[in-house]
């Protein structure tokens, strides 16, 4: 018994379900149904890829019987895309993504899909994810309820062969990188029975893997030849033209007219039977962009924002400036736009629009990194409205908050105390020390140089480890350096920062660490870790920051 697995697939996602899941990330339904028709089969055939070798095959097999691959999605759909489901759906997609495409092709895979359909890159990624977790769970539940092994996977997937082949195109074969559609889809049904073949039966393998190899070979050669066939047919009819004319002019040389439309057809034939010509190398592909597009703004008392943003392109950059100036008008805004190739195309750009009456209110900060945005200052007063106006302008596929300082803290704390846990005396080098002491977070209350209460028992955790270090003959020698954000007087902040260094060397010392190991110095708001535009940027400056000395 086999299954058409892209039916079942584009079945779970019935048209209650699609219209559900379209509104929560932003989209039409019939915008969501074009996705899933063109992602479903490139996904499937990207499981065909990887089920082409006996380890992609095992591999694959382990990922779909894995315990994260959720076999009973199909009935339970409907209500992972109402309220908190959805976020757990997506999560299943992003941690499932892997066993069917690296990140890089599911990236590049979202990208064409958005370019086809017009639907924005991140929300073809979001129902990629919704169809990859589908699909897995559709396997899953028939591996169960047929016994099935990682044998019978390639002979599954084969079976999906037609299916694949009537939505495959040149451009999505590509961006999985399985080359041309036609070469991929005539290779790799041959290939995947072998793999069964041997997954069942080990010992006739390389014999059947050989067969395999030399028909794939044969079948490509045979269809280069095809491709030049025509060609030669009408220089040898042209040949032959040529001969006729020439004998009408000389009777008497009748051999010369006879044989040559018989050399013509040896021409022919040696021509069609000859392998064809290598194909020119072609140029390497541009690297896959892996960094998130960056923007972060601040709006001053007059309504008028500063702008710091790093896109992927200049048409991206050019997009940006277009719609500031529109708003504002030239001179009326400050922005810094950088281009970097690495970047990864701008989810939010296609937002613009909607954002700009928030890039217009007095006293907004937003920092927006791929599909999370953050808003502080104005922006997050829960009064004015604007976490729920972006909630309904990006979808369920954005991340959309306010910074928490409390969580941030705490987030720290446990970092910082499950890398103390595993730390030992034998690893006291002076720059691995360093990384562990600095994952504690001092969040000294405004103003103040009193190490709050919520950090002494990091910094308690911190002076152990360094006696620890000297018990053990490694005394590490540390430079405690105070740090500011930009707010206020730079003298004021410079003295500061010291004040804080040295209240935090003061506590080390109190608690046994040598003396002589620690020194302290202030640097204000000097070399700054992250954007001064919002309370995140703000809080990650304002810091302590622990660094080996030799």
């Amino acid at each position: 018994m086999s299954i058409n697995v892209i039916e079942l697939v584009q079945g779970a996602l019935t048209e209650s379900v699609l219209q559900q899941l379209a509104t929560r990330i932003g989209i039409a339904p019939e915008s969501a149904k074009r996705v899933v028709g063109l992602v479903g089969p490139a996904l499937v055939g990207s499981l065909m890829n990887k089920a082409a070798s006996p380890e992609g095959a095992r591999g694959l097999f382990a990922s779909i019987m894995s315990p994260d691959t959720n076999a009973n999605i199909v009935e339970q759909l409907p209500n992972l895309v109402q309220g908190d489901g959805l976020q757990k759906l997506l999560g299943m997609g992003a941690r499932l993504a892997g066993a069917v495409l690296p990140a890089d092709r599911l990236e590049a895979l979202s990208g064409k899909v958005a370019e086809q359909t017009g639907v924005a890159a991140s929300a073809t990624h979001a129902l990629t994810g919704v169809v990859g977790t589908t699909l897995l769970g559709v396997l899953k539940h028939y591996f169960m309820q047929h016994n099935g092994n990682a044998g019978a996977l390639p002979t599954l997937l084969g079976h999906q062969l037609p299916f694949v082949k009537a939505n495959m195109t040149d451009a999505i074969a590509s961006v999985l990188g399985l080359g041309s559609a036609g070469s991929f889809l005539a290779g790799v049904g041959a290939q995947m029975k072998a793999v069964s073949s041997h997954l069942e039966h080990p010992s006739t393998q390389n014999a059947r893997m050989s067969a395999v190899n030399g028909s794939i070979d044969k079948a490509v050669v045979e269809e280069k030849a095809k491709s030049k066939k025509w060609w030669w047919i009408a220089l040898a009819l042209a040949l032959a033209l040529l001969a006729a004319l020439l004998g009408r002019g000389c009777v008497g040389e009748k051999k010369e007219v006879v044989a040559e439309p018989a050399a013509s057809e040896a021409s022919m034939a040696m021509a069609a039977s000859a392998p064809a010509p290598a194909p020119a190398s072609e140029p390497a592909p541009a690297p896959v962009p892996t960094k998130d597009a960056l923007m972060t703004f601040s709006v001053d008392k007059a309504g008028a924002p500063t702008i710091n943003a790093t896109v992927g392109s200049e048409a991206e950059q050019k997009t940006l400036v277009d719609a500031l100036t529109a708003k504002f008008g030239e001179g009326k805004f400050k922005a810094s736009i950088t281009v970097d190739p690495e970047t990864k195309a701008a989810s939010w750009l296609d937002k613009l629009e909607g954002l700009l009456p928030l890039m217009a209110l007095p006293g907004a900060e937003v920092k927006l990194t791929g599909e999370k945005i953050e808003l502080s200052g104005t922006a997050a007063d829960a009064k004015l409205g604007w976490i729920e106006k972006l909630k309904g302008l990006f979808g369920a596929a954005f991340t959309i908050g306010t910074f928490n300082v409390t969580e941030a803290v705490a987030n720290a704390k446990d970092s910082f105390l499950n890398a103390f846990n595993t730390f030992k005396s034998d690893d006291c080098v002076a720059g691995d020390v360093a990384k562990v002491l600095n994952l504690q977070v001092i969040n000294f209350a405004t103003g103040s140089d009193v190490p709050p209460q919520d950090a002494q028992l990091a910094l308690a955790k911190s002076a152990e480890l360094l006696k620890n270090c000297s018990t053990a003959s490694k005394t590490v020698k540390m430079e405690i350096g105070g740090y500011s954000d930009n707010v206020g007087k730079d003298t004021s902040n410079l003295a500061l920062s010291k004040k804080r260094a040295e209240a935090v060397r003061a506590y080390l010392v109190k608690h046994g660490v040598p003396a002589d190991s620690l020194t302290a110095q202030g640097f204000g708001d000097a070399n700054p870790v992250a954007d001064n535009a919002t309370a995140s940027g703000r809080f990650a400056n304002r810091r302590i920051e622990f660094k080996g000395q030799e």
